[in-house]
């Protein structure tokens, strides 16, 4: 699997988030911790994939923000 460090990250303490497409076809995305990469992996459909990065680019997870 090719693993991708999230962009975001690094700029929020270093907590990083990394991803990676399923190599079987399916269009899933396995999400993991780099800090611990051995450690447990969510996967999510490529529909929830694609409603989670549509709500993050509108803000829907900003929670700081007062919302």
């Amino acid at each position: 699997m090719s693993w991708r460090t999230s962009t975001r990250s690094a700029d929020n303490g270093g907590q990083c988030v990394e991803v990676g497409p399923l190599a079987d076809g399916s269009g899933r995305v396995a999400v993991r911790h780099s800090h611990n990469p051995e450690s447990s992996v969510i996967v999510y459909t490529r529909a929830e994939w694609a409603a989670f990065l549509a709500g993050a680019k509108d803000g829907e997870f900003d929670f700081g923000s007062g919302s």
